[in-house]
């Protein structure tokens, strides 16, 4: 079985979701900022999270909604996807975003299968604490490596694509590793770089 493992925030999806919530729920700059320390492994991938989904307490789900429904993806997302689908992959989205991000994307861009994070909720009121898949920084290769055996998948015919340092983990089980317009501890990591916002050009490296 071949593989093709993407994360979603900046590299299917053309920004970072919890960016886009907390722009919606005036606290854009608060999140920025644990963003980027996140991104750039300065700050521990659990604590960050947990630190900007607090900033979205009291923001109703129906906004959540009206942003994940209108994301924009990174030019040709969904001719990538549909290329790798004519070549036998099974095409997979790891995020430390959300499900209601990815779950939008998984109908705009067509991949098969998608691992993420909850963002709690009561009487459909966000209550600032988030579970999941991916809560931590091991998350994406812990959970690639149960895929693979599920699927019969190796290390030879697995690609991972990606942009930030908790994609390291998923690096570890595939011979091709993309960086996407990617932060430097992500691209030290990788031993395929695409600097150039066009998914399309991952296509060259396909067998």
């Amino acid at each position: 079985m071949k593989l093709a493992v993407f994360d979603f925030d900046s590299t299917l999806m053309d920004g970072e979701t919890i960016d886009l919530l907390a722009r919606a729920n005036n606290s854009e700059a608060e999140v920025s900022k644990i963003t980027k320390e996140a991104m750039a492994g300065q700050l521990d991938f659990y604590d960050s999270l947990k630190k900007r989904v607090a900033t979205l307490k009291g923001m109703p789900l129906e906004k959540v909604y009206a942003v994940c429904n209108h994301l924009r993806y990174n030019p040709c997302a969904k001719e990538l996807i549909a290329e790798l689908k004519t070549r036998d992959y099974k095409i997979v989205v790891f995020s430390g975003g959300f499900d209601e991000a990815v779950s939008a994307g998984q109908k705009a861009l067509g991949y098969d299968m998608y691992f993420s994070n909850i963002l709690h909720r009561k009487n459909n009121i966000l209550t600032g604490e988030v579970g999941g898949e991916m809560m931590f920084a091991y998350s994406k290769g812990r959970i690639l490596e149960k895929l693979q055996i599920l699927l019969n998948a190796t290390y030879e015919t697995t690609i991972v694509v990606g942009d930030g340092a908790n994609d390291i983990s998923m690096f570890k089980y595939a011979s091709k590793k993309v960086a996407f317009c990617a932060n430097i501890v992500l691209q030290e990591a990788a031993n395929i770089i695409i600097d150039k916002k066009d998914l399309m050009l991952i296509k060259t490296y396909l067998d």
